[in-house]
């Protein structure tokens, strides 16, 4: 058969790839005033900014299933799992203690994207696509862990309060301070969300963030994404700048942000993910 790649909800691939690479997607959870709804599943009206709504991670029990599934339609060849940062969420950890449990955990393999987001989908894609070309199990673990090690993902939010609460920001952007007429530039640094720089203003965010995307893409073309909660315009005037400044953009996803990382991003958010030497 071939090796099957599984990733979590919060990846936020579009629905076209997961089925045209047969991925297999594990929903996370929102929690809204203590129900749990599943994202990608179950279809509920969130306030983002409400105090009350949190998230949690997929159960080692929900994994397991899914990587057996996924070991079972391999017929033997083999699972690439693939997960949201095990700094930002219990996901990964989640994960590792269900394939401990497994009869055949040495087919079941373990990566952490060091990202969220389509900061986790570029090295998903990247998998997929290496078992769909009939690539052998260490094959499409390598693909995804170099994807993951070489990705760069930056992030514009309106606030930082939500990160805040949920414990998503590292404590050295305690300095904020006058926030209400700054906008920050956040990064993933080794799978944590840290401040990067400040703008006066949202347009100088966003130029900001635009800068540091093509500063990292390089001069050898590179797998970009675009991701954004309810700001469409903002995200296809970034995605129309990057190409115009990345030279030779291999690929260019974009979606908008899942229910389990809005609820920490806040409404307007915009991200944009490069993997420098593309991801095919």
């Amino acid at each position: 058969m071939a090796v099957v790649v599984v990733t979590d909800s919060s990846a936020s691939l579009p629905a076209a790839l997961v089925e045209e690479l047969g991925i297999l997607v594990v929903p996370l959870h929102v929690l809204v005033d203590d129900r749990a709804y599943r994202e990608g599943i179950d279809d509920e009206p969130i306030d983002y900014a409400s105090s009350t709504v949190t998230t949690s991670a997929a159960a080692p029990g929900e994994l397991r299933a899914a990587y057996e599934r996924a070991l079972a339609l391999s017929e033997g060849d083999g699972v690439v799992a693939v997960h949201i940062s095990r700094q930002l969420s219990a996901t990964w950890e989640a994960g590792r203690q269900a394939i401990r449990d497994m009869d055949a955990a040495e087919r079941v393999r373990l990566v952490d994207s060091l990202s969220a987001g389509l900061g986790t989908g570029l090295p998903v894609l990247a998998a997929a696509r290496r078992a769909r070309e009939g690539a052998v199990l260490d094959v499409v673990y390598d693909a995804a862990a170099s994807a993951a090690v070489r990705g760069r993902a930056f992030i514009v939010v309106n606030r930082t309060e939500q990160l805040r609460r949920g414990g998503r920001l590292s404590s050295a952007a305690a300095f904020f301070g006058t926030e209400l007429v700054t906008k920050p530039i956040l990064q993933m640094v080794d799978g944590r969300l840290e401040l990067r720089e400040k703008a006066r203003t949202r347009s100088k965010a966003h130029a900001k963030l635009v800068a540091a995307a093509v500063d990292a893409a390089g001069e050898g073309g590179a797998t970009v994404a675009v991701q954004h909660l309810g700001a469409p315009e903002a995200a296809a005037t970034i995605t129309a700048q990057l190409n115009d400044l990345i030279p030779g953009i291999r690929e260019l996803v974009s979606a908008e942000f899942g229910p389990t990382l809005a609820v920490h991003l806040g409404p307007g958010a915009v991200g944009v993910l490069v993997v420098p030497g593309g991801c095919a």
